[in-house]
């Protein structure tokens, strides 16, 4: 299984300074539909189902790995761009802390890997919906090639479900 496209990803840069453009990044990087959050339930789901599931939790774990990088990337961005990167998420017009409670702790494998390639096709609609608002040719590319990435693991969650349904 591929688990992050084999292209590299574009340098990290920005045409310049945009706080908007990063409160937008913000949400990728920490919201509620976040790389973070995809991290943190997939290591959850890696750990749950080491003992039981072994090629299932080793997924969860590169994948986990490939949406650090994302994870990584985008806090860069939101630094070059003006805004601290702490894990917060916006709710109603203003920023609480990231917390677990956005994880879903369900343990039907089936209902996981469902859930994971509801998650990953949400964060590609993101990425997509920033890249139309933010008129920056670096973060675009950058977006663009994340992209690549979240198509990989919505085939690889498709190809474990295979054995579940």
């Amino acid at each position: 299984m591929n688990y992050s496209s084999s292209l590299p990803y574009p340098e990290i840069k920005v045409e310049k300074q945009n706080p908007y453009y990063a409160s937008l990044l913000l949400e990728d990087y920490s919201g509620v539909n976040s790389e973070y959050t995809s991290i943190s339930e997939y290591i959850y789901n890696h750990i749950e189902k080491s003992d039981t599931l072994k090629n299932v939790s080793e997924a969860f774990k590169k994948i986990a790995i490939v949406e650090m990088k994302h994870l990584n990337i985008l806090g860069k961005l939101i630094l070059k761009l003006g805004i601290d990167p702490k894990f917060k998420t916006k709710t109603n017009d203003y920023y609480t802390p990231w917390n677990s409670s956005l994880i879903d702790y369900n343990k039907d494998i089936t209902y996981i890997l469902l859930n994971s390639i509801r998650i990953e096709k949400i964060a590609i609609a993101n990425y997509e919906f920033h890249i139309n608002i933010i008129k920056d040719k670096y973060i675009q590319e950058i977006l663009k090639r994340i992209i690549l990435d979240e198509k990989e693991h919505i085939e690889c969650f498709k190809e474990l479900l295979k054995d579940f349904i």
